[in-house]
């Protein structure tokens, strides 16, 4: 008589009485994990705060100046008295490419009024594909080329786009990580003036 036949049920049988307890494993597992991430995002910075933290706050903004894509020297200093926005940013970059146009609505709303200014840094970028992105999609502000990235190093810049808002005084108040639209802008500067006063 074969003893196959009864390994293979035996085998099957315990399978079976195997099944159930390994779900059960495999769900608590499954709630540990839900629950750490909870957890997690419970006690994180809400994204607001995220946006603004830097060590760069409250304190003068770095030298920011060079040679801007056109051959013309710039530096921020040039525009004291105004609201600066200091906007790192790549060609190659996805999110850079989508804000452009919110930049160029900034750009030609505040160019008007004189209030602010914007003035843009290369980030990782060849200067002839910057320039092409510029002659391509428009756009009137300086761009300082930085081939070496020291001035998005000094900012603490880790990836674009990103933002920094500078105050009539030159004090960096505000940071965007991220792709920002007009809109965004345009309410930092009401939100300052309003605090000052």
């Amino acid at each position: 008589m074969s003893t196959e036949a009864p390994a293979a049920e035996v085998a099957e049988a315990a399978e079976r009485a195997g099944s159930p307890r390994i779900s059960l494993i495999a769900a608590a597992v499954l709630a540990v994990v839900v629950a750490l991430l909870v957890a997690v995002l419970a006690s994180s910075d809400p994204q607001t705060e995220r946006q603004t933290q830097s060590p760069l706050l409250g304190r003068l903004a770095p030298p920011t100046e060079g040679r801007t894509l056109d051959g013309q020297e710039v530096s921020i200093d040039d525009y004291r008295g105004r609201w600066v926005f200091v906007n790192f940013f790549a060609s190659w970059c996805i999110p850079c490419q989508t804000e452009h146009r919110q930049l160029r609505a900034f750009d030609e709303a505040h160019r008007r009024s004189g209030d602010a200014a914007l003035v843009g840094v290369t980030y990782d970028n060849d200067t002839d594909e910057a320039r092409a992105f510029f002659e391509e999609r428009g756009g009137e502000w300086p761009v300082i080329d930085d081939p070496t990235n020291s001035i998005g190093v000094a900012y603490g810049v880790a990836r674009v786009p990103e933002t920094f808002v500078i105050a009539p005084d030159g004090t960096v108040v505000h940071r965007f990580p991220g792709e920002v639209t007009r809109k965004q802008l345009d309410e930092v500067i009401q939100l300052y003036e309003e605090r000052a006063a």
